[in-house]
């Protein structure tokens, strides 16, 4: 059973940049694809982007695309996303998540999730 534990999350300016982080444990991940999907309060879940394995094809939101990068470490181990020139847009908890299913944008297409790690922007 895969457990993902995000990190990296906090409290920022506009224009900085953060790295989130997401492991489960040291296993490996290669056989899913990995998603980042965010929710601020009040607002739908909203798909950042995701990477599969083992050729990191990825694949982004519309509203980050040009900002975010997804990655994962060369062990297939912990799925980062690079966030840079935030804005207080970007405010929200941002959540990690597995699939089988390549492509999808649909959260209800991934299982399992991780808590959280809360990103807050400020102008």
């Amino acid at each position: 059973q895969v457990q993902l534990v995000e990190s990296g999350g906090g409290l920022v300016q506009a224009g900085d940049s953060l790295r989130l982080s997401c492991a489960d444990s040291g296993r490996s991940l290669s056989t899913y694809t990995m998603a980042w999907f965010r929710q601020a309060l009040g607002k739908e879940r909203e798909f950042v982007a995701a990477i599969r394995g083992p050729f990191g094809t990825t694949l982004y939101g519309d509203s980050v695309s040009a900002r975010f990068t997804i990655s994962m470490d060369d062990a297939k181990t912990t799925v980062y996303l690079q966030m840079n020139n935030l804005t207080p847009e970007d405010t929200a908890l941002y959540y990690c998540a597995a699939s089988i299913v390549w492509g999808t944008t649909n959260w209800h297409q991934y299982s399992p999730w991780g808590q959280g790690t809360q990103v807050t922007v400020s102008l």
